[in-house]
């Protein structure tokens, strides 16, 4: 690209890049309202595990008119339909913890995920299109280090402004006189509105400065307009890379929705009343925070390993080939979970807070692997790509399920998704002849 081109990528490339900030921020709360709702909507683990599910149900039912959307009007409106359905689900908390719905407050989830299912599937392929499509896995884990910049804040946000200093089991709510618990339960779903509330007023911020910048159209031939045929989809489904990352998507996002979307409470199981002293001293833990303050501290510990990990990763695969940097991760993330399957206490805990680092490229890497080399193809390929993050719907409620049998049954759904990442790093990936589409 010439010197003046490169200019005018420079404000949408920033622009773009708050998006990776967005989503993380949202996908982040998840484990909070998770652990929350127990308490404010007296839910037991697996029923308070549909949050992630309708959350990425969202991403499953939204991918593919994000895609024909972006085709037909671009990649800007696209990405402003998007903020505008999560400002309207942030937005709508305020309502759903007065009424204390439970399926009011999955339906607002559903809709900012259907937004974001809009904001990644734009972004994510914009930053692989935008320069040398061999650096395409590079510039989006560059960008997507942003998102892990985002994520950190989501379980400080829980610690701090929603859940309480004061600790309550369902059993100990259950033992209370009706109108005391009653008013605990009140006071905590009532907690969720202030936070999101602020999201919603940072996303109308951003929206506007998309709405006044213009976003140049790039990686398109004259084919866009047109309408796809459902044979385009199941042609680009032949497309062996493509297919099989699909696939690995699903199980990343399952791999990584159900350990974020239960960090709180592996951390209470494999050790609830000892903790990490670098935690401690970093998040000025004090003796009057509850347990599970403390463990949504660790989780955020957490999160900073996941965003240094991004950016190794991305300094790593400028040196190293992508798939190469893929493969490595997985294997040493299998090696964790089973460090954690097969030990417990603290140690257990740190494995589990490492995986998050070598998690943090995978998302992305899988994502521009799968969809390299499409060309005007690319943005219906993105979004089949994105409608496989359904994964995090599928794979967290069974994760769920299987904790009535122990941590370590729990994670054997992380344990067989980093296995098929492995594969596909290894063999799925691999550059093959294309069919015409």
């Amino acid at each position: 690209m010439s010197q003046n081109t490169k200019s005018n990528f420079n404000l949408p490339f920033i622009l773009v890049t708050s998006l990776f900030f967005l989503w993380g921020i949202a996908n982040s709360l998840n484990g909070t309202l998770i652990k929350h709702f127990q308490t404010a909507l007296d839910l037991n683990r697996a029923q308070a595990g549909i949050v992630d599910s309708a959350f990425y149900i969202g991403y499953f039912v939204m991918g593919i008119p994000a895609g024909l959307v972006m085709r037909r009007f671009g990649y800007k409106n696209g990405i402003l339909i998007g903020l505008v359905l999560y400002i309207l689900g942030a937005v709508l908390f305020y309502p759903a913890a007065n009424a204390r719905s439970y399926g009011f407050f999955l339906f607002n989830l559903f809709t900012i995920a259907s937004g974001l299912a809009f904001l990644e599937t734009a972004a994510n392929l914009y930053m692989t299109v935008l320069g040398d499509p061999a650096k395409g896995a590079n510039r989006l884990n560059f960008a997507q280090s942003f998102n892990g910049l985002s994520i950190i804040l989501g379980p400080i946000i829980g610690g701090l402004f929603i859940f309480s200093t004061t600790e309550y089991t369902r059993d100990q709510l259950a033992a209370m006189p009706f109108d005391q618990a009653e008013a605990i339960r009140i006071s905590e779903a009532h907690s969720v509105q202030l936070p999101y509330l602020v999201i919603a007023g940072v996303v109308l911020l951003v929206t506007l400065l998309f709405a006044i910048t213009k976003m140049p159209e790039v990686g398109e031939d004259n084919t866009q307009g047109e309408a796809p045929s459902a044979a385009s989809f199941l042609k680009l489904l032949k497309i062996p890379r493509l297919a099989y990352g699909i696939i690995a998507q699903f199980f990343y996002v399952g791999a990584q929705a159900s350990i974020w979307g239960y960090f709180v409470d592996f951390k209470l199981e494999l050790s609830r009343d000892h903790h990490i002293g670098l935690v401690n001293s970093l998040y000025q833990v004090t003796a009057d925070m509850s347990p599970t303050q403390i463990a949504s501290f660790h989780a955020s510990a957490a999160f900073v390993l996941f965003m240094i990990g991004r950016f190794f990763g991305t300094w790593l695969m400028s040196i190293i080939a992508p798939k190469r940097v893929l493969a490595i991760f997985s294997m040493i993330s299998i090696a964790l979970i089973i460090g954690v399957m097969t030990t417990g206490g603290l140690f257990a805990v740190v494995c589990l807070m490492l995986t998050y680092f070598f998690m943090s490229i995978m998302f992305p890497t899988i994502f521009a692997l799968a969809t390299q080399g499409l060309g005007n193809r690319g943005k219906l390929a993105s979004s089949l790509v994105i409608m496989a993050i359904v994964g995090g719907a599928v794979l967290p409620p069974l994760t769920g399920v299987l904790f009535k049998s122990g941590v370590a049954a729990a994670l054997l759904i992380p344990l067989v998704s980093f296995v098929y990442i492995l594969f596909f790093a290894v063999r799925g990936s691999r550059m093959t002849e294309e069919p015409a589409v």
